[in-house]
This record gives C-alpha cells, sequence and structure tokens, in this order.
C-alpha cells in the first residue's frame, strides 16, 4: 500500500469514528495503538478539529518554569535534537510537564509558525484528553515512547504534521516528570528519530541524577535557630477583561478562592492603564490618558477614591497605591494575552481569543492608543505569518472585515479554482467602489 493510500484509508476510518460509526470494519486498517487513543478521545469528548487549552498564562508558564525539574536540562534538550542552527533545523522541540502542559517549543522557525496556528505553543495543554491523539499527549498516557503519523491525530488540524515523543521519569521514583517531543514532517518519524527521542529522555534522566547527587555530596547548610520561617504568602493572581467589553469584567484568585467583579467604564479604564503601565503614573499623567488633557486632578482623586472604595471589599490587594499611582501585584489583561500568544506564533489561538477591541465605547486618550496598538499588532502578525485559514477568519471579524489589504492577500494566497474567491472579489469591489 503506497503512503498516500494508506493516509487516505486512515482519514476515512477517522471520519467513521467520528461520525459514530464506531464499528466501521475500515477502523481494523488502522493502528491498535492509534484506534484505541482515538476512542479514548471519543469518551473524553475531544472535539475533532478544536483547539488546545490554553492552560498556562506567560507569567503562570515564567513561574512554572523556574520551577520544574525538566527546564534545568532544556540546554542538553536543545545540544541533543537541534543541533546546528536551531531556527532552521526541519523540526520543533517541545518539552512537556506531566500533565502535557508544554513548557517550551523551539525549533525552526517557519515550522514554529505553522504549528503555532494549531494551537502548538508553549503553555498550551497537549494532553489525549484536550487534544485527543498525539505523540506527547498518547506518550504520557502510555508511559512509553510514541510515534504518530499525519493523519493519525485525532485532531483534524493536525494531520499535516507527524511527531515522536518519549515521557522523562524521575530517575529514582521513577514518577512522571514530563515528555518530549518531537514535530515535522516525515523525518520526525524514522526509526532513527525515536531512537534520537528515546536517548535524548534517559540522558535527562541521567543528568537529573548526576545533579541529584551533587546536590546531596555538598555540605548542608543549617538554618539559624534565631531565625523564625517566615509564613507562606498567599499568591493573588488577577485578570482584567476588557475586549469587546464596555465594562471590564475582573478575575482575582488565590489559592483559596476567585472572586468575579464587574467595574464600571471609567474604573476599568484606569485599572487597564495601571497594568499597562507597570511602573505606575502620576496623577497628571494617569489625568491625561483617561481625561485627555486639561486640568483632570481633582476629577482623578475623587474617581480614585472611589475605585479604592470598590477594590477594598472584593479585591484588596489590587488596591492602587500612591505616589506614584501603581498597582501592588501584577494584573494581567486578556488583551494582554493576545499579544502574548502572537509572540508564541499561535495565530489562530489568538485571533479566537480576540473578542474584540478593548473597550470599544472609551474615548480616554491611553485606552484609545491602546486599542489601536493591540488591533495593529494583531493585524500585522496575522498577515505576516498566519495560513489562509486564518486570514480569512480574521476578515469575517468586526476589525478585519472591511480591510482591503487583508482582502488583497487573502485573494492572492487562495487557489486560481478556489470557490471563495467571487466572495472575496465582490468584497474588494464593494470596498473600492
Amino acid at each position: 500500500m503506497t503512503p498516500e493510500s494508506s493516509r487516505l484509508l486512515i482519514e476515512r476510518a477517522h471520519e467513521e469514528l467520528v461520525a459514530g460509526n464506531t464499528h466501521d470494519q475500515r477502523l481494523g486498517d488502522v493502528r491498535p495503538l492509534v484506534r484505541d487513543s482515538w476512542r479514548r478521545a471519543l469518551d473524553s469528548l475531544v472535539g475533532a478539529e478544536g483547539l488546545p487549552p490554553l492552560d498556562l498564562t506567560a507569567a503562570e508558564l515564567d513561574e512554572y518554569r523556574r520551577t520544574h525539574p525538566l527546564s534545568g536540562v532544556i540546554d542538553m534538550v536543545r545540544g541533543l535534537l537541534l543541533p546546528g542552527d536551531a531556527l532552521d533545523s526541519g523540526v520543533v522541540v517541545a518539552v512537556g510537564d506531566a500533565a502535557g502542559r508544554l513548557l517550551f517549543v523551539e525549533g525552526d522557525r517557519a515550522i514554529r509558525s505553522l504549528t503555532g496556528e494549531m494551537g502548538f505553543v508553549a503553555g498550551a495543554n497537549w494532553s489525549e484528553t484536550s487534544v485527543g491523539t498525539s505523540a506527547p499527549g498518547t506518550a504520557l498516557a502510555l508511559d512509553r515512547s510514541v510515534q504518530i503519523r499525519g493523519a493519525e491525530h485525532f485532531n483534524r488540524l493536525v494531520h499535516p504534521w507527524s511527531c515522536t515523543a518519549a515521557p522523562v521519569h524521575d530517575p529514582e521514583t521513577r514518577r512522571l516528570l514530563g515528555v518530549i517531543d518531537v514535530t515535522g514532517g516525515d523525518p520526525a518519524v524514522t526509526p532513527q528519530a525515536q531512537m534520537l527521542v528515546d536517548a535524548t529522555a534517559r540522558a535527562v534522566e541521567g543528568e537529573l541524577l548526576v545533579t541529584r547527587l551533587r546536590e546531596r555530596a555538598e555540605p548542608v547548610r543549617r538554618p539559624s535557630r534565631s531565625r523564625t520561617q517566615a509564613p507562606r504568602r498567599e499568591t493573588t493572581r488577577a485578570t482584567l477583561r476588557v475586549l469587546g467589553r464596555d465594562r471590564g469584567m475582573l478575575e482575582i484568585a488565590d489559592d483559596t478562592s476567585e472572586t468575579l467583579l464587574e467595574v464600571g467604564p471609567r474604573h476599568a479604564e484606569l485599572l487597564l492603564m495601571l497594568a499597562t503601565h507597570r511602573q505606575g503614573l502620576s496623577a497628571e499623567r494617569l489625568g491625561e490618558l483617561v481625561y485627555g488633557e486639561g486640568e483632570a486632578s481633582v476629577t482623578l482623586r475623587a474617581e480614585m477614591v472611589r475605585l479604592r472604595k470598590v477594590l477594598e471589599k472584593r479585591a484588596p490587594a489590587l488596591v492602587p497605591a500612591s505616589r506614584p499611582y501603581r498597582l501592588n501585584i501584577d494584573l494581567e489583561t486578556d488583551a494582554h494575552h493576545v499579544l502574548s500568544l502572537l509572540d508564541r506564533g499561535a495565530h489562530r489561538v489568538a485571533l479566537a481569543a480576540y473578542r474584540g477591541d478593548a473597550l470599544p465605547d472609551s474615548v480616554a486618550p491611553g485606552v484609545e492608543e491602546f486599542r489601536a496598538s493591540v488591533r495593529s499588532t494583531l493585524r500585522d502578525a496575522l498577515m505576516a505569518e498566519a495560513s489562509i485559514e486564518v486570514l480569512l477568519a480574521f476578515a469575517d471579524t468586526e476589525v478585519g472585515s472591511e480591510d482591503v489589504d487583508l482582502l488583497h492577500l487573502c485573494l492572492s494566497m487562495l487557489p486560481q479554482r478556489s470557490p471563495r474567491r467571487a466572495g472575496l472579489v465582490t468584497r474588494i469591489e464593494r470596498l473600492e467602489g
């Protein structure tokens, strides 16, 4: 059987399974490892074309990396799997944790741009229960090295790619620590690729053991008895949602609880400016960003008093300090999350997360500038690197629907016989009138 006929057969078997024909005879031609994984994906209600969940924001990812044991061996992984010029290596290498969340995604620049569109980015969850059959998720589920070729992936968005992955264990307890994955074209699923990924996983385990033994051999520094251990500080995470909303939505979570708090338009503007200018703002500058030029200090101070009263009751950790006005904890925003996804190359995920302009009805100068910056950054990134499918989806949004340059780009990327060309031509003619 040729590779092409094998691919078509697997695709048809996948279609039958997803359609509910779980006993179709074509499933007998699919590898048992893959067939069993498909069925686990169905049992977990995984979508056949869904994007993986982004479990970790940029800030959470940075913090998590600092404490995860596999972060300490990432240079070894790079050296073994990405020798030479990693940006032109022809493959992407990912390292994930035991739950399937990707900690690092590195390698070929062009491939990363393409795989990022299906959500193969740092912070995304690629477990079987999230995206179905894939080398990293299935390797973790089976606790063994796995190769998944093209159409064997449960998620249709991943069908253009093939991958090899191997789990990594604690060298002493054998507890599962994470997974190492290589993704690319056919060279990523050769027997040699599997041996290399397996060998890398074993080398990583050996390095973890050597590091641990070296640390044990060093003299133990005992803490002074005169010092008392500081109590563990509770971690507060705060997010402000402003995309496509006239009023802000605050989400505040700590180790024991979560709070949702809707704030009015003016308070949302103030919080967005403080979140954007983390170094702090003078009363004069904050007044200019929110109220425009002119004497706004008295109005600003009165509004800040009202904002403090609101936050003291529901989100005391977010009460702004003064002189300069600033927040004492990091306040993430959904707009910054979109920018972070673009930085990671997750164009399709970023577009899905873009719910619209930030505080669209606001006329605050600082908000207008921020809104335009987010919109232009999204547009420029998509037009420079995104696939035609993502660009067409962007063209159907309110932001992109009347962008003539975007429509012309889509038209130039579509095949000459594509049925979508006629609709684009009509839209362009109407706009250029």
